[in-house]
C-alpha cells in the first residue's frame, strides 16, 4: 500500500523496498548523516547502534498498516502528507555551519511539530 501511495503522488518507486538496517551496517553501505524513525510503536525503543553515529531523532506517525479495512488507503495518504510536512521543515534547515546539538535540537523539534505548523 505505501508503494501504491507514493506512486499515486508521483514518487518513483521502482525498486523501492523494506529493508532491514543492518544492510546499512554491511561493508561498502553508504554512509548515514541522519536516521529519523517514524513508527510511534519505535518511540521508547533502543534503536541500534548506526555505523558512523548519524544523527537520530523521532518523528512518530501513527502505523498506516495497522488500519484495517477501507480507511487503510486514506491512513497511509495522511501518513505521507505528516511525512512531507516534516521532510520540508528539514530541508529548510541550514544544516552547513550550524553547531552539531542546535541541529539535533531542531530535528526533535520538527517531530514535535503540529500538521499545521509544517504547512
Amino acid at each position: 500500500m505505501a508503494l501504491e501511495i507514493l506512486h499515486e503522488h508521483g514518487f518513483p518507486t521502482d525498486g523501492f523496498r523494506s529493508k532491514s538496517w543492518d544492510e546499512f551496517a554491511a561493508p561498502g553501505a553508504p554512509k548515514i548523516d541522519f536516521v529519523i524513525t517514524v513508527c510511534d510503536n519505535a518511540a521508547g525503543e533502543v534503536c541500534p547502534v548506526w555505523p558512523g553515529r548519524p544523527m537520530t531523532a523521532h518523528w512518530g506517525i501513527e502505523d498506516p498498516a495497522a488500519v484495517e479495512g477501507p480507511g487503510q488507503r486514506q491512513a497511509f495518504a495522511t501518513a505521507l502528507q505528516r511525512l512531507e510536512g516534516r521532510i520540508f521543515a528539514f530541508l529548510a534547515l541550514p544544516i552547513e555551519g550550524v553547531h552539531a546539538a542546535d541541529l539535533r535540537s531542531r530535528l526533535r523539534e520538527i517531530g514535535r511539530m503540529a500538521d499545521a505548523d509544517l504547512a
